[in-house]
């Protein structure tokens, strides 16, 4: 009953005052109206669980003042207050969807047992409103996972197709290499010219690869596993898979972690791939001798992590396509355009969102927000990755 949302209404002062006090005695500190226009005046401002209404009042009966209410307020819960000898209005009222009725003079106890089964038909309603919506996603979860199913069957095969004309070109390629390096061949015409062009081939071929893993990865509908995990030791995880190109570097990955409530629950295998993904293009951005700083906040039913480098930054044009398929600000060959499309379909996918701050010269941070409790989301549902899989197929 805490919190419940009660207004009184009833054009007797003395009366409406009393159950007023002698309710908020009891803990639900009601609001008054004195007339049928006044209530709907209030509702107007403020909505109601439950109304208490008087039948019989000067100007707007209360029964007028019912209608008006199941009209524009459906949710909120009516109980009229009738005088014995006009119980029929009180069965009229109910025909009309009030929830119940009560004829003065009225026992407090059998008032706020009323008020609180009316309250809990509200509950109830809520409750079958959140099922039924929670039924719909799970639908809409079970034609998202077919979809891309078909996708990663489709993709699979697409796969098959490009990577054994790929396996014989890079053969190829590497046979025609082990030829020039025989002496016979040292003296021919534009030797150089032969090995560069043999270089690119297995370049290409090596990219053409990488698109097709990717393209995988991503239309893979694996099975979400829940668990609770730490994402202090999420991240040393990650942080380890990464030291060797960061030592290269000479870049030095700091962590600022060490705060209570770094537990959440969610699918550790699927974070652990995103922040392989931030970190991995964290050090991608940064020049030799900077640094990359792993953040994490807790604000409110919500974790915030991020990754902030301090590399050459984003440029403003760029910040809004760079999560876009296919859209890369590395050189060619050196990236698909697939790593943070697929790192934001996980995110969301995991109930949350990603966002990203940037300036030139400055760096850049991306901050994951995530919920403490994993719910059911519709993940990838409702995008069409028909477009992409076509582009993979042009490519081949």
């Amino acid at each position: 009953m805490e919190g419940i949302r009660l207004l009184l209404v009833d054009d007797e002062e003395e009366f409406r005052g009393t159950i007023a006090k002698r309710l908020t005695l009891r803990g639900i500190s009601p609001e008054q109206a004195a007339s049928g226009e006044e209530c709907l005046s209030v509702l107007e401002k403020m909505p109601m669980d439950v109304v208490v209404l008087d039948v019989k009042m000067p100007g707007m009966s209360g029964i007028e003042a019912l209608h008006h209410i199941k009209e524009k307020y459906p949710k909120t819960e009516v109980i009229l207050l009738t005088g014995h000898a006009t119980t029929l209005d009180g069965v009229e009222g109910i025909k009309a969807g009030a929830f119940d009725y009560l004829s003065k003079p009225i026992e407090l106890d059998h008032l706020i047992g009323k008020i609180k089964h009316a309250y809990d038909k509200i509950r109830r309603e809520e409750e079958k409103l959140k099922e039924a919506e929670f039924r719909e996603k799970m639908e809409q979860q079970m034609i998202a996972t077919e979809r891309l199913a078909s996708l990663g069957t489709l993709a699979a095969g697409v796969a098959h197709e490009i990577n054994n004309p790929l396996a014989i070109i890079k053969e190829s390629a590497g046979w025609m290499k082990l030829i020039l390096k025989k002496d016979e061949c040292a003296e021919i015409p534009r030797k150089q010219d032969f090995d560069m062009a043999l270089n690119k081939i297995e370049k290409g071929v090596e990219r053409a690869k990488r698109i097709t893993l990717q393209l995988l990865g991503f239309a893979r509908k694996d099975d979400s596993v829940l668990a609770e995990l730490n994402l202090k030791e999420l991240a040393d995880e990650a942080i380890r898979l990464v030291t060797r190109e960061a030592a290269n570097k000479d870049i030095e990955i700091v962590q600022e972690m060490d705060i209570p409530g770094n537990t959440i629950w969610s699918d550790p295998y699927q974070l652990r791939q995103v922040l392989i993904n931030l970190l991995t293009n964290a050090i991608h951005a940064t020049g030799s001798g900077g640094n990359i700083t792993i953040k994490l906040e807790v604000i409110g039913e919500e974790v915030a992590l991020s990754v902030q480098d301090t590399g050459q930054g984003i440029p403003k044009e760029n910040l809004e396509r760079i999560f876009e398929p296919f859209f890369s600000t590395k050189s060619p060959g050196e990236g698909t355009g697939l790593g943070l499309f697929v790192t934001r379909g996980i995110v969301e996918k995991l109930g949350g969102k990603i966002e990203v701050e940037s300036r030139l010269g400055h760096g850049t941070s991306f901050c994951i927000k995530l919920p403490k409790y994993l719910e059911v989301k519709e993940g990838l549902a409702g995008r069409d990755h028909t477009d992409i899989l076509n582009k993979i197929i042009k490519m081949g």
